[in-house]
């Protein structure tokens, strides 16, 4: 068995094991939306980043639903939590000047019916896979909190 074949074996069991779809990759956060919104803070800080703005998507949709003709609730809580990496980003614009189009990166957290999920999107093969990896590092440390 290889060493990526168990590891997801052990996250599996572990109920740790990412979701992906075609353009993100979610995990299940066992606890509140406000208890994972801090726990995704605190691991991008943990990382010695900042985070540059709190968009809090969620409010927005569930404040405009009327006003644009919009029927269901889609998240009762989601927030995308926008940051940087001087080193990572650095390393990835030099690779390919526009991988800034992918700046500045995302972690998600939504709760639907008290399913709480802490997300990111995917990225393209090559130097963003840098950028994919410091963001999985991130989610499973605020999952794992």
């Amino acid at each position: 068995m290889t060493k990526r074949v168990f590891a997801l074996a052990v996250a599996i069991l572990a109920g740790t094991a990412p979701v992906r779809s075609q353009e993100a990759t979610t995990y299940s956060y066992d606890g509140s939306f406000e208890d994972a919104t801090f726990s995704v803070e605190t691991a991008i800080v943990n990382k010695g980043l900042v985070v540059d703005w709190v968009s809090h998507v969620g409010e927005m949709l569930n404040r405009t639903r009327e006003d644009v003709g919009g029927g269901e609730t889609i998240f009762d809580a989601a927030d995308v939590f926008l940051f940087c990496s001087a080193v990572v980003s650095r390393s990835v614009m030099e690779a390919d000047p526009m991988n800034i189009q992918h700046c500045p990166y995302g972690i998600f957290v939504t709760d639907k019916d008290g399913e709480v999920t802490i997300g990111y999107s995917r990225y393209p093969e090559g130097a963003m896979q840098e950028v994919q990896a410091l963001l999985d590092e991130i989610a499973r440390e605020a999952v794992e909190n």
